[in-house]
């Protein structure tokens, strides 16, 4: 039930907000608006102002805003009985165009307003410099560095969190730096020169260069939530342990106690968290699940049933102004995170497997509830930007195939026939629903194969 609250709390708010977008800037160029609604389908609640009428209805899958003169009498499309002062289709191109873009601009809006909130209240998560996992054959472990050890100062300059650390040796360009570290208490220092290296991103799985010691951050994983009647919960994890090692191996990251996991499906091995400020270890047997690897083939890998977070010892906050710089600059990346994501679906780069709908958001929601409102408010910001990146599409019935009809007018000096229009519409409905049912599809195989370890 509660996932259910929250797919329609999230969804709810990203229509409410886009539909407002198109319904403030109509009535903002003097455009009547005849019916504001959310959701489609049997009305459940109307009520009536002295020229709109507002609608809750039964599907929470869209929303839409009915507008006077929609369509040009002089083409065909309606009869001519409303104010001609109020009809969208005789206001000026720039006001048709502003009025369209309103909706999937009020959900960039509605983005960085979330990311700036949360960065000037709650911050964002930093992890202190100190060093995870030392690669075997990498200038770190030549140079003497060790697991546990804190840099506070490179070339002098003082290190605070991890990612200060990154930018130094991001800017070395292979130079040697003087790192000044603690270790048992005792400050010391040491050289190391930062060697050229290929990594793949951890998102599309491209290759990049780039600048490393040898050495990663000590990013604590932690069971975020643990699956009823899972593997990990009759093994007894539990919300909350910090892991420190699977197997006896020390895991340092999420990524790596993941792998360690998914290495050892059918298997049954000891995994030694931190709980209460205590070691605990506990035995779980891994169930053996098919999932789809990058390359959209079928490999077996191991699950044991938990949501796997970093452990945040610390939350840098931001104040008004510069939070909301970066606010805006999070959801100008995220944008254009979303649409590489789109334009690699499209040319097949990426398997259509990856594509969810609205059952995954609906449990995605639901897994970021249980982690907390900030969880949960950053996820919305998330969706609601893919939310005006798909709608910005030039597919007709999408915002981005009006906007197309417009520009087109706008270099034709003319619009696009009604009838040519319309037929567009049909095509676009098709494809639209096509998409849907397939993105449903993918969502009935993902829970289908959550079956089994559940």
């Amino acid at each position: 039930m509660t996932t259910v609250l929250s797919f329609v709390v999230v969804i709810g708010v990203l229509i409410l907000v886009h539909e407002f977008g198109h319904f403030f800037v109509a009535r903002w160029t003097g455009v009547g608006v005849e019916r504001f609604s959310i959701g489609f389908g049997p009305v459940l609640l109307r009520w009536r102002s002295k020229e709109t009428e507002y609608c809750l209805s039964a599907i929470p899958m869209g929303g839409y805003v009915k507008m006077v003169g929609e369509e040009n009498p002089l083409e065909g499309g309606g009869a001519l009985a409303f104010d001609p002062d109020k009809a969208f289709a005789l206001k000026p191109l720039w006001a048709r165009f502003l009025i369209v873009f309103a909706g999937p601009g009020m959900n960039f809006v509605l983005a960085a307003l979330i990311f700036s909130i949360i960065l000037a209240t709650v911050g964002r998560p930093v992890w202190p410099a100190v060093v995870g996992r030392v690669a075997n054959d990498g200038p770190a472990v030549a140079a003497g560095l060790q697991s546990g050890d804190v840099v506070i100062a490179a070339d002098g300059r003082q290190i605070k969190f991890w990612e200060d650390l990154d930018r130094v040796v991001a800017a070395s360009q292979g130079r040697a730096l003087r790192l000044t570290i603690t270790r048992d208490g005792v400050e010391r220092e040491i050289q190391v020169a930062p060697r050229r290296i290929t990594i793949r991103d951890p998102i599309f799985k491209e290759q990049r260069e780039v600048w490393d010691l040898g050495a990663g951050p000590q990013l604590t994983p932690q069971i975020g939530t643990v699956t009823p009647d899972s593997p990990a919960e009759r093994g007894g994890l539990g919300a909350g342990d910090a892991v420190a090692a699977v197997a006896g191996q020390p895991v340092f990251t999420p990524e790596e106690l993941m792998q360690a996991i998914q290495k050892r499906g059918g298997q049954t091995f000891d995994i030694v968290v931190q709980r209460d400020g205590k070691p605990v270890t506990v035995k779980v047997t891994a169930t053996t699940v098919k999932e789809k690897n990058p390359a959209g083939q079928d490999v077996e890998i191991g699950r044991i049933g938990v949501g796997i977070v970093t452990k945040v010892v610390h939350y840098e906050t931001y104040n008004p102004v510069l939070a909301v710089g970066y606010g805006t600059v999070r959801t100008w990346e995220m944008t254009v995170l979303t649409a590489k994501g789109l334009w690699k679906l499209v040319t097949l780069e990426l398997p259509l497997s990856n594509l969810g709908g609205p059952i995954q958001i609906a449990a995605e929601g639901e897994r970021q509830r249980r982690e907390g409102l900030p969880s949960l408010a950053l996820f919305t910001a998330v969706i609601s930007v893919n939310l005006a990146v798909l709608n910005l599409l030039p597919v007709p019935m999408l915002d981005g195939g009006h906007l197309l009809f417009f520009v087109i007018e706008g270099v034709l000096g003319r619009p696009v026939s009604l009838k040519k229009r319309e037929a567009a519409q049909q095509l676009g409905l098709v494809l639209l629903l096509l998409l849907m049912v397939f993105a449903i599809y993918n969502d009935l195989v993902r829970i289908d194969a959550f079956k089994i370890f559940r």
